[in-house]
C-alpha cells in the first residue's frame, strides 16, 4: 500500500517515513502544502499523513481542496494543533483520523491499519467465531445465546469487532465511543473491557477479548 507522509518538519518526517517502510508501506514525501496537494491529486495514496502547519499551502486549505476535488482517501491529521476546535475543524473538513504531536509511533500505525479496514458499505452484521453483533437490531449473541450489554458497552464491543484481529488502543477506543469532549481518563476503557469480558467471555472455553501488551486490546479468536 502506498501513503504519501505530508510534513515539513524533518526531525518528524525522516524517522516516520523509515519505520513506515520498515512495515512494508510505500512511502513518498511532500515537504509543503503545494507538493502535496499535486501528489495526493495525481496519485491514489491509500491514506495521507498530513500536518497543519505547512510552507505554502496549511494542511487544513489542502484538505479542503482534496475532498473538493472529490478525492476519497483516507486522510490522518498528525499534529501539534490540540484544541478541540481544531480536531472539530479537521473532521469537519473531511479528515478521517487526528493524531496529537507527540504521538506512540504503535499507536499511528494501528490508525492507519483501522483507516484502512474501514468499509466503504456499512456492514450489517459482525462475526467473531461464535459471537454475533447485529447493527441493525443492536443486538448480540454468542453461540446463539443473547447477552445483554449497555449502549456504552455495545459501542465498545462494536469498535473492537469492525477491528478484530488487530490491537486497538485505549485512545483509539476512548475516540470513536466518546465524543471529543470526553475529557475522562482513558484507563475508563480498562473498566469496559472488564464489563464485556464477563459478559462475552465468562463461561466460554475460548476468550475473544485480549489484551495486547503496550498497546491496548484486541478481539480475536486466537488458537
Amino acid at each position: 500500500m502506498r501513503l504519501l507522509v505530508v510534513e515539513d518538519d524533518s526531525a518528524v518526517s525522516t524517522p516516520l517515513v523509515r519505520r513506515l517502510q520498515a512495515e512494508d508501506f510505500t512511502v513518498d514525501l511532500a515537504e509543503n502544502g503545494d507538493a502535496g496537494l499535486r501528489m495526493a491529486s495525481d496519485i491514489d495514496y491509500s491514506v495521507v499523513i498530513l500536518d497543519w502547519s505547512l510552507p505554502g499551502l496549511d494542511g487544513l486549505s489542502l484538505l479542503r481542496r482534496l475532498r473538493g476535488a472529490g478525492r476519497t482517501m483516507r486522510i490522518l491529521f498528525l499534529t501539534a494543533h490540540a484544541e478541540l476546535s481544531e480536531r472539530i475543524a479537521a473532521l469537519s473538513a473531511g479528515a478521517d483520523d487526528y493524531l496529537v504531536k507527540p504521538f506512540a509511533f504503535e499507536e499511528l500505525v494501528a490508525r492507519i491499519y483501522s483507516l484502512l479496514r474501514r468499509p466503504e458499505v456499512l456492514i450489517d452484521t459482525l462475526k467473531v467465531a461464535d459471537l454475533e453483533l447485529d447493527r441493525v437490531t443492536h443486538t448480540v449473541k454468542r453461540s446463539g445465546k443473547p447477552i445483554l450489554l449497555t449502549q456504552r458497552e455495545y459501542s465498545v464491543l462494536e469498535y473492537m469487532m469492525r477491528n478484530a484481529g488487530y490491537a486497538v488502543t485505549r485512545n483509539m477506543v476512548v475516540e470513536h465511543v466518546w465524543n471529543l469532549e470526553f475529557d475522562g481518563m482513558a484507563n475508563v476503557v480498562d473498566v469496559y473491557i472488564n464489563y464485556l469480558r464477563a459478559k462475552i467471555d465468562r463461561g466460554y472455553p475460548q476468550p475473544l477479548i485480549h489484551t495486547a501488551r503496550g498497546i491496548g486490546y484486541m478481539l480475536a479468536a486466537l488458537n
